[in-house]
């Protein structure tokens, strides 16, 4: 099964009635920018919001599970599988894992589970919308003399229970090297070129997912010099 990118239906955003005060704040236009949201620490709960502020949000999803094969190893696929034995029978579970982002300094990640395929990648979605984050983007290579912020600006480290991932500035032109859908993940984010390094007990998918995204928050709670924040740009809403 092929990764699967879609767009979400801008129709659903006209019957959207609004349940919090951040929500009823969006809808009014009172706040028009994710920047303000981000910024000021309010908490996202309706999807919605991630909709009406950033519209050009695209989602698709990773490769979480892997099929059955020979020797133990199999085809990468979205959704991984898992099952319950019980006396009535084998109860399967479908869990997955959404990425979000606008290309653009904004990005989310989302865990899914349900005993069907589409509510555990709709639930994905959701999340990962809820979970949207803004990062920080420069050119922070030694060997890059140019300003235009297509890498990280430091280099930055995450981690998520064995697993540690480490996101180095990269030169132009050298593109994101390092594991499939962390790399993914950095394109989604709007980073173009990025060493990644992983150690631990890698083939912990969800762990390795967690740690790269732990690691492209620090782009934002770290300090940064006041000489500095001009070489640095945040995430940028499309127009």
């Amino acid at each position: 099964m092929r990764n699967m990118k879609d767009k979400e239906d801008p129709n659903h955003l006209e019957t959207w009635k609004p349940k919090t005060r951040l929500g009823k704040l969006v809808q009014d236009k009172e706040i028009t920018d994710m920047d303000d949201v981000l910024d000021n620490g309010w908490k996202i709960y309706e999807p919605e919001i991630v909709d009406t502020l950033l519209p050009g949000l695209e989602s698709e999803l990773l490769l979480y599970g892997q099929s059955r094969g020979k020797f133990g190893g199999g085809q990468r696929r979205e959704f991984r599988q898992t099952q319950k034995k019980t006396k009535e029978g084998n109860k399967p579970k479908f869990s997955t894992v959404a990425l979000v982002g606008n290309g653009n300094g904004f990005v989310g990640i989302g865990f899914g589970k349900a005993k069907e395929t589409v509510p555990a990648r709709e639930k994905a979605s959701r999340n990962a919308k809820l979970n949207i984050i803004k990062i920080r983007r420069g050119s922070g290579s030694w060997e890059s003399t140019i300003e235009e912020p297509h890498s990280l600006p430091f280099k930055v480290q995450g981690r998520s229970g064995s697993v540690v991932v480490t996101l180095l500035p990269a030169p132009k032109g050298n593109g994101i090297k390092g594991q499939q859908e962390l790399v993914k993940i950095l394109h989604r984010a709007g980073i173009q070129d990025a060493w990644i390094k992983a150690r631990g007990m890698t083939s912990a998918r969800q762990n390795l997912i967690k740690a790269c995204f732990n690691a492209l928050k620090k782009t934002s709670s770290l300090h940064v010099l006041a000489a500095d924040k001009e070489r640095i740009t945040e995430g940028k809403q499309n127009e």
